[in-house]
């Protein structure tokens, strides 16, 4: 079993997401931490879209850390733009109705931003860390 981290740099592209969460499932298998990879591969995708969007054709960085009792998970992004998590509120049947212009570019529903407020529900611990001289760290631990 290996207890290397996962240290990665790629561009800012809507495919990074999807390649991160595979990496991400293949070391929490090797690390027999299997269990916790459906949570971390969510948090994943919500963290490197955020960077994605921040950042579009820059290069993003993301760091999967096994702890004694946790996985750390950071992704790094250029922006120095604070991420802002809106908050969840209670949704009924009655809410949910489709959408016609859903797939349209550029069509925005008024329920994206939700990705942070899951990202803490899932977590631990999760925060923020500036870099200098621009940039940040978003990063979630979860406990196993």
């Amino acid at each position: 079993m290996t207890t290397t981290a996962l240290d990665i740099t790629c561009l800012a592209a809507r495919t990074a997401a999807g390649q991160v969460r595979m990496l991400i499932e293949l070391r929490l298998a090797e690390w027999g931490l299997s269990g916790i990879a459906d949570d971390m591969c969510l948090i994943a995708g919500e963290l490197v879209a955020n960077a994605v969007k921040c950042t579009p054709d820059d290069k993003i960085r993301v760091r999967l850390t096994r702890e004694s009792c946790a996985v750390l998970l950071g992704v790094w992004d250029s922006s120095d733009r604070s991420p802002v998590a809106n908050r969840l509120t209670e949704v009924s049947l009655e809410d949910i109705t489709p959408d016609p212009a859903a797939l349209d570019p550029g069509h925005e529903d008024g329920t994206g931003g939700r990705g942070l407020s899951i990202v803490e529900a899932l977590s631990s611990q999760c925060g923020v860390d500036r870099t200098d001289p621009h940039g940040k760290w978003v990063w979630s631990r979860v406990g196993f």
